[in-house]
Formats: C-alpha cells, sequence, structure tokens
C-alpha cells in the first residue's frame, strides 16, 4: 500500500505565432522545434508505456494557443515541410561522413528519430491534439487548461472582466476541443492574486496550480504545506509546487539536464557546418540558425564551446535511466519522511516547462519514460497519479486562503514589470477599459459582430505574458515588441471603428487572416460582471 504521491505536471505552452502574410518567420520555428522534440517524443513515451502495461498518470496543461497551433492547417503543412528539410540534412548528413564513424553515427541517430517522427505525424494525420486526448480518455493524461493567450492575471486584476475573459474563453476552447470542461488550470506563471478563485470557480475549475509560497503563506498557515492541496472558500483547490524535487531537475547547479554525458543544447550545426553547405537548411535571408541536430556533449564545467566532446545516445540514455532511479528514490525517502510526520500520505507536486524535456534537456523524454517504468515496477512507497485522481481520491482538505505569487524571480510579480516591459501595460490597461466600453454595443449588422469579436482577439493576444518575459529575458526582444504594438494598434483600430460605426471590412478580413484565433469568441464576455 503506497504511502504518498508523486504529481509529475506539465506545462505546454507558447506563444501564438502564425504569420500567413509572410513565407518565413523565424519565430514559427518555436512550435516546429517543441514539435520534434518535445510533443512527439512525449507521445511516443506514452505510447510506450501503454504498449507495455503500465498504467500512468501525469497531468499537463495545453494552452489554447498551443492548441490552436497544432490544430492550425497552415502551420501543420508547414512543419511538413520543416521536418522534411531536417530529413534530407540528415541524410546529407551521413553520406558526408561515410569515414567520421562517430558522426556518421550521430547522423544516422538523428535520421532515425526523424523517420519516427513522421512516422508518427502522419499516423496521426498532423494532429497531436487527438494524439494526447486519446490518453485523457483512458485517464492516464489528465489535460488542464491555461489563460486564453496566457496572460499574467495579477497585473490585470482592476480590470475584472478581462481576468474573467481570460478564463472563459480558455475553458470554452478547451471544451470545443475536448469534448468536456475542463477540471484544472494551470494558472499562466503560476500567477494568482486574492479573489482570482472566485471566478475559477464560477467558471467551473475544481483546481489550480501555484508556487510553493503560495501554499506556505495562506491564511491560516496549512497545516502540511505544500504536500497538501489546501481548498479555497469558493471550493476551488490549489496545489503548490513542491521545491525539492523541482530543483532536482530545474537547478542550474544540481540539476540532472547538467550532467557531462547530456546533449550540449548551445553547439548547433547550423552555427557550425561550411556555409555554403549549410546555406539551403539556415534562414532564406542566408543567416545562421539552429537545426536541431548536435553533435556534442556538455562534457564538464566551464569549458568553451570549442572543448565540447562528442556526445553519444547511448551513455547519455544510461545517465537518464541513472537520474531516474536517483529521483525515485529521493522521492520515496520524501514520501516515508513526510508520512512519518503527517500520519496521512503526503502528494509531491513537481510542476516544470514541457518544453525543458526534449528541447532543453534533450534527454528528457528518456527520463520521464525510465521514471514511470521504475516507479511502477521498482518501488511501492509512493503511486504516481494526476492532480484529477488524487482529489477524486483525497477529498477532504484544509481551507485557507492563498497568499499571492508567482514562480518567477523572487515569487512575485517582478518578472514581467520591470524596466524592460512595464511601458506596455498602460497601453494594456486602456485597451482593457476600451474593451469593456464597446462590449455593450449591438452592431447592425455581421460585419459590426465580427469587428467587435476581432477587437476581443487582438486584445487577447496582446496581453500575452509571453511578450513582457521575452522583453525581460532580452532574446527577441525586436519580435516581442513588434506583437505587442501590432495588436494593441489592431485593437485600437477597431475600437475607433465601433465607436463611429463605419468598418473597413477589407482590412477586417486580412486582419482576420492573421489571427485567427478562438474563431467562436463573443466579444459580449467583457460586459460588466
Amino acid at each position: 500500500m503506497a504511502i504518498g504521491y508523486v504529481a509529475l505536471v506539465l506545462h505546454a505552452h507558447l506563444p501564438f505565432v502564425r504569420h500567413p502574410e509572410s513565407d518565413y518567420v523565424l519565430e514559427e520555428e518555436w512550435l516546429y522545434e517543441a514539435i520534434t522534440e518535445t510533443y512527439i517524443p512525449l507521445l511516443k513515451v506514452f505510447e510506450g508505456l501503454k504498449r507495455d502495461g503500465i498504467d500512468f498518470k501525469i497531468t499537463m496543461s495545453m494552452t489554447p494557443p498551443l492548441v490552436s497551433m497544432l490544430r492550425d492547417p497552415l502551420l501543420q503543412e508547414r512543419y511538413d515541410a520543416h521536418l522534411a528539410k531536417l530529413e534530407e540534412l540528415t541524410e546529407l548528413e551521413a553520406e558526408r561522413n561515410a569515414h567520421n564513424g562517430h558522426i556518421r553515427y550521430l547522423a544516422e541517430h538523428y535520421a532515425t528519430e526523424f523517420n519516427e517522427a513522421r512516422q508518427m505525424w502522419e499516423r496521426y494525420d498532423g494532429d497531436l491534439v487527438t494524439a494526447f486526448k486519446q490518453f485523457q480518455d483512458t485517464n492516464n493524461l489528465e489535460i488542464i487548461t491555461c489563460g486564453a493567450t496566457h496572460g499574467y492575471l495579477p497585473l490585470m486584476k482592476m480590470y475584472p472582466q478581462a481576468v474573467w475573459a481570460q478564463i472563459q474563453v480558455a475553458c470554452e476552447h478547451y471544451e470545443e476541443t475536448f469534448g468536456r470542461p475542463p477540471k484544472g488550470i494551470w494558472l499562466p506563471e503560476c500567477a494568482y492574486y486574492e479573489g482570482l478563485e472566485r471566478m475559477l470557480a464560477d467558471a467551473g475549475l475544481r483546481y489550480f496550480l501555484t508556487d510553493g509560497h503560495g501554499i506556505l503563506y495562506a491564511r491560516p498557515r496549512p497545516r502540511f504545506g505544500t504536500y497538501a492541496p489546501i481548498f479555497t472558500e469558493t471550493g476551488v483547490a490549489a496545489f503548490g509546487r513542491d521545491h525539492e524535487s523541482s530543483q532536482q531537475v530545474w537547478s542550474s547547479e544540481v540539476g540532472y539536464p547538467g550532467a557531462a554525458e547530456y546533449r550540449e543544447f548551445y553547439k548547433d550545426l547550423g552555427w557550425e557546418a561550411e556555409y555554403e553547405y549549410i546555406k539551403p537548411y539556415i534562414m532564406p535571408n542566408g543567416q545562421r540558425k539552429n537545426t536541431g541536430i548536435k553533435y556534442h556533449k556538455i562534457t564538464g564545467r566551464g569549458l568553451g564551446l570549442s572543448d565540447k566532446a562528442l556526445y553519444d545516445p547511448y551513455w547519455a540514455r544510461e545517465k537518464a535511466a541513472e537520474h531516474a532511479a536517483n529521483f525515485m528514490y529521493n522521492r520515496e525517502r520524501q514520501a516515508e519522511h513526510l508520512y512519518g510526520i503527517m500520519q496521512r500520505p503526503p502528494i509531491i507536486v513537481s510542476p516544470y516547462d514541457a518544453e525543458l524535456f526534449g528541447h532543453w534537456w534533450y534527454e528528457g523524454p528518456w527520463f520521464i519514460d525510465y521514471l514511470f517504468r521504475k516507479s511502477w515496477y521498482d518501488q511501492g512507497t509512493y503511486a504516481m497519479t494526476h492532480l484529477a485522481d488524487y482529489l477524486r481520491a483525497e477529498p477532504t482538505q484544509q481551507v485557507c486562503r492563498p497568499s499571492q505569487s508567482s514562480w518567477g524571480y523572487k515569487g512575485f510579480h517582478e518578472y514581467w514589470l520591470n524596466e524592460t516591459n512595464a511601458w506596455i501595460y498602460p497601453h494594456l490597461h486602456k485597451a482593457a477599459e476600451r474593451m469593456i466600453e464597446i462590449s455593450t454595443l449591438e452592431p447592425e449588422d455581421e460585419l459590426g459582430w465580427r469587428a467587435l469579436n476581432q477587437a476581443a482577439r487582438e486584445l487577447l493576444l496582446a496581453q500575452s505574458s509571453d511578450w513582457a518575459f521575452i522583453m525581460r529575458t532580452g532574446t527577441m526582444v525586436p519580435y516581442a515588441v513588434r506583437r505587442t504594438r501590432s495588436h494593441l494598434m489592431r485593437f485600437n483600430k477597431l475600437y475607433e471603428d465601433a465607436k463611429i460605426g463605419k468598418f473597413d471590412s477589407g482590412w477586417l478580413e486580412k486582419v482576420e487572416l492573421m489571427d485567427n484565433i478562438f474563431p467562436n469568441i463573443n466579444y459580449r464576455l467583457y460586459r460588466p460582471l
């Protein structure tokens, strides 16, 4: 009989990046890389576990922007072409390195990997959302939702309608996609403010995730810390992140992904190959970029990129198995210790960004595979669970008020509100005010209805926390600034047109084509609550 629970939670999210107006935009490749390196490898793990009779349990958010992109015919077609380029390049690499045994071995490893990705892609007709849904239907995977466009909710709380729109649009989109309402929500950036739970309850949600200190500083102080969820006064449960298990994976100092045997992310063929040779596989304008084909391992701390040794997937897989065993051992000891104190089964909630597994940490999907297999066969101390199953099994919990929190730097809102991005918020707040104002309008014709719905889409897209995040990290900043400005400019034109009751149908059609997320949105949801 297990004396504890371990809940692995993956947050699968990308900002809505889709540019039908252009033949090539580098940022669209965020999706293509994630499909090849994270989503398809995770599906392979799930299929293998199911095939081998392992009743695995995992929670995974799939955000509305990600679901929308995965199901978009244009992006599916472009991914197909992207994958074909990778297949072609690995074939060339194998031929070119016919007499370089280790590089050829690696090229053939990638060729096999891309071929398997192709097979899975075609088996599901490019619809990976349906592929994940099949595991929800067997209760192995619990898919939860997020904010409609990952808007940072505490920084829009002065406009409750804007917060409600992020939640309600997400729930409606989820139900359209998965055929049932969502039970849980990954709050964008795990950011919570007091009172948010009332809206979650009104939307029919049963639980949400927050950072550990959101639970630890709840009132009254939770008796079991983060090792049991708390119920808010509305009946919605809050699960807190476990610091210990998170650190073992995330930490740059002691985390698993820094092992010398693992693949080096920052040394890529796109930057290393002779220019004329690699030119057909980089950007159309001739600029180099990552291809996803990487031949070197981390090797050791403090080494420059030129000092890295060649990668070997065999030994990396062995290290992933070793780390999975270590993670399991630590969770066993943790569960035993906590059970002795609590006298009831603890739950250890381990949430991570999904793209850590495969994209940033190439061996991450192998780690998950080994962890589930070892947890199933090699121990009986804890049970792997997903959050919905846990709440069904343990319906009695302490009632508390969570503390304001996020999982960003210093635990509050500083990462999304600082000198790099503070300029966006007056514009976002003004747009929210204006959206609430025009939500009371009743258009005279279909064109007016379409325009008001598009205004709601543009506001949601402008509110994405990804743009503020990128501005703070300092990578791809011009793109994040451009996206924020373009959505706000489109919104403001729609607002001005709505005020005079005249709309530019040709311009609206172009904008609808570009920003086509949430086809069934209803602008009236912004009306005063």
